[in-house]
């Protein structure tokens, strides 16, 4: 039987295979040295090595950053297969079945970050303890190119055109003020009330989602704002009395020191979705912290939606 040999010095470096990989999932160069443990420099370095080597370029530049060509895509499909089977490999090597490892990045809002995000993602850890997770907390609207994250967990509306989004829950937002605040001042009957009250809110200026603004919430012009760009600060002012504030339902709902304002007139529904890029959707790490991110919703379904 005949047998053919291959040129092992023609091959493009398995390395490097995997450094795009992650290029394509993060989006940029910086992100992907953090997650590596090596430079720009290096990374930059590797991904030309990889272009000679393969005689065309496996990236280019966008304005949604950096985008695999048609070369790129077969090399990362050639990645993909090379680190299913080096999973498998330190699976056997570690007699388990185990094959979540590595650096999961997701950017997320605050409030969701620390009532849904953080307690799903522990128990993944817990169950997969060669799972890293990073959480990089921020109200924002959707990211073009979401660089730098595997995963974003956004709010309100979504517009990408390169990625996929995945619908998790509505959530409730609503006015709410201090048990103290409400005793001093009184509380308004109407929504029109509410002009001559001081209002808790986000700092407009450096507000991204559009969804969370008093003006798209139809609210009249208040006496006074309290702004700030947590939703934690703004919560611990409406409860010391700085106003009244449109709060995420999940982070007040059954505290003590809040009272509800309005609560038969006044209410918001907003979206949160899990956007990310089908590179990263392909991950089985990134795919088993969705999942975990909707048994976290499903299960507190009613804190969402009280």
């Amino acid at each position: 039987m005949e047998r053919h040999t291959v040129d092992v010095k023609r091959l493009p470096s398995p390395d490097d295979l995997l450094i795009l990989l992650t290029v394509a999932r993060l989006g940029r160069f910086n992100a992907v040295a953090e997650t590596l443990g090596t430079t720009h420099t290096t990374v930059s370095r590797r991904i030309l090595a990889l272009d000679k080597q393969l005689g065309g370029r496996t990236l280019e530049r966008s304005p949604h950053g950096w985008e695999l060509t048609q070369l790129g895509a077969s090399a990362v499909a050639a990645a993909e297969e090379i680190e299913e089977t080096l999973g498998s490999l330190f699976g056997l090597i570690n007699l388990d079945k185990d094959k979540l490892s590595g650096v999961v990045r997701v950017s997320t809002t605050d409030g969701f970050a620390v009532e849904f995000v953080t307690p799903a993602l522990v128990r993944l850890q817990q169950r997969h303890p060669q799972l890293n997770v990073e959480i990089l907390s921020a109200t924002r609207k959707v990211s073009q190119n979401r660089s730098g994250v595997d995963l974003e967990i956004v709010v309100g509306r979504t517009d990408v055109s390169s990625a996929q989004t995945i619908f998790l829950s509505n959530y409730y937002l609503r006015l709410y003020a201090g048990t103290e605040y409400a005793a001093e001042h009184g509380l308004p009957e109407t929504l029109a009330d509410m002009k001559h009250h001081g209002l808790v809110t986000y700092v407009e200026s450096a507000l991204q989602v559009s969804d969370l603004s008093p003006r798209s919430a139809q609210l009249p012009a208040p006496k006074s704002t309290f702004q700030a760009t947590s939703v934690f600060a703004q919560v611990e002012a409406v409860r010391r009395g700085g106003g009244i504030g449109l709060l995420p339902n999940f982070l007040v709902a059954g505290r003590t020191g809040f009272v509800p304002v309005l609560p038969d007139d006044f209410q918001r529904q907003l979206p949160i979705w899990a956007v990310a890029r089908p590179e990263s959707l392909r991950s089985a790490a990134v795919r088993a912290v969705i999942v975990a991110l909707q048994e976290e919703v499903e299960m507190r379904q009613a804190v969402l939606w009280f």
